[in-house]
């Protein structure tokens, strides 16, 4: 019983040799010269300026969320897709195909409330209110 797990076992230790041999040769190669650059905070390449808090728009999020939503749609699509003419042959093509419509309907159901919600609109106007906002 317990030699179905020595695998695993020696899986895990080649694998955390290869970490500690990496981070050993790391520690020993890397050059230890100071600087005052290596010192500073990282901005991406750029020299750092200003205050680090800033205003951000947050429908950067809802975007990102929602490009995140249908890109995981593409990821449990794919293998469906992939074996569907399999399922074809064995007679079980209408059930993947309406898998698929379910989880395709779900998702449209989603941006359509997302949509009449207005969360697309870059600028979001108080109710009431035209989009020119503002008021007297």
């Amino acid at each position: 019983m317990y030699l179905h797990f020595s695998t695993i076992l020696v899986f895990l230790t080649v694998g955390a040799g290869f970490i500690l041999a990496a981070l050993l040769a790391g520690a020993l190669l890397r050059p230890r010269r100071k600087s005052r650059a290596k010192s500073s905070t990282y901005e991406c390449g750029e020299p750092p300026w200003g205050s680090a808090w800033f205003n951000f728009n947050p429908r950067f999020y809802l975007v990102a969320l929602i490009f995140i939503i249908f890109d995981v749609e593409i990821a449990f699509m794919f293998p469906v897709a992939a074996v569907f003419r399999r399922w074809m042959d064995r007679g079980d093509g209408i059930v993947a195909f309406v898998e698929i419509a379910v989880f395709l309907v779900i998702l449209f159901v989603g941006i359509v409330y997302a949509w009449a919600n207005g969360d697309f609109d870059w600028v979001k106007s108080i109710r009431g209110q035209g989009k020119g906002g503002g008021g007297s």
